[in-house]
């Protein structure tokens, strides 16, 4: 029989780091289909076939989130700066993966505004026991600073605000790029999320797999993954996902798909109504 936890949230019983990290979260809902600072997202990489990667290969929306020392989180209270990011096959809403659209300025009158491609932004996450606001950060590579399992440009969360946590989202389709620029951006549609400062995209590796505090999960860093035309390839592909206005607890990739023309004909053949 499963131990019930009868007192509150800031009381530690057992595994309470953990359970303050799979906490469930909700979603901002969109109501005009577009992401606006102040917004409460998860960051999903939409699941895609296999490309040139061999062995290995997770399937699956992949979501972000944060990835802690899984000996220091045992032992400290606070989480350890720079703390670690993964991606993991989940769409869940949790305290780990819940990321809110923040300006990158101190202007609080920027809540609420609409997000637009270009634009620079920060991707703040309350994480730990404090609720300490973190922000996903990157720098350049070095001897001494890189991802872990391809030796890329890592990517980390931290409690100190710079330039270097400034990303900016980029329309998918290279050729109307300069079309889109200053456009608000869509919820739930796919985008390349870049680092300003070092201008290299945001990728998940399904194909190295991560040991974490959480089970497995797979890498994430800084990285521009170009196909022979020049376009960025799936793994640098990402929604910026919201709630599910009919369902608090889901996201809106739980929605189903709209009937097509043919199933619309084919149900109509059979007398049922849509």
């Amino acid at each position: 029989m499963a131990v019930r936890n009868l007192y509150g949230p800031g009381v530690r019983m057992g595994n309470w780091n953990e359970d303050v990290f799979l906490e469930e979260m909700e979603l901002s809902i969109s109501q005009d289909g577009f992401v606006h600072y102040g917004d409460k997202v998860i960051l999903v990489n939409p699941d895609h076939a296999r490309g040139e990667e061999a062995g290995v290969f997770l399937e699956g929306d992949m979501c972000l989130c944060v990835s802690p020392d899984e000996v220091k989180a045992q032992l400290c209270d606070e989480l350890e700066m720079p703390c670690g990011v993964s991606a993991v096959q989940t769409t869940v809403p949790t305290g780990r993966n819940t990321f809110t659209i923040l300006s990158d300025s101190s202007d609080r009158s920027a809540v609420g505004q609409v997000l637009r491609y270009g634009q620079s932004f920060c991707l703040g996450i309350a994480a730990g026991l404090e609720c300490k606001m973190l922000y996903l950060s990157s720098d350049h590579r070095t001897l001494l600073k890189s991802s872990k399992k391809s030796w890329l440009q890592e990517v980390t969360l931290t409690d100190e605000s710079s330039h270097l946590n400034c990303w900016q989202a980029t329309f998918l389709d290279p050729q109307l790029r300069l079309e889109y620029e200053g456009f608000p951006v869509r919820a739930n549609e796919k985008l390349v999320l870049y680092h300003r400062h070092t201008n290299r995209a945001l990728a998940a590796h399904r194909h190295l797999p991560l040991r974490t505090y959480f089970g497995k999960e797979v890498e994430v860093a800084a990285h521009t993954h170009l196909d022979s035309h020049r376009v960025e390839k799936p793994k640098n592909h990402w929604m910026l996902v919201t709630g599910n206005p009919r369902n608090t607890a889901t996201t809106m990739l739980d929605l189903p798909a709209p009937p097509t023309d043919d199933t619309r004909a084919v149900e109509q053949a059979m007398g049922i109504s849509t």
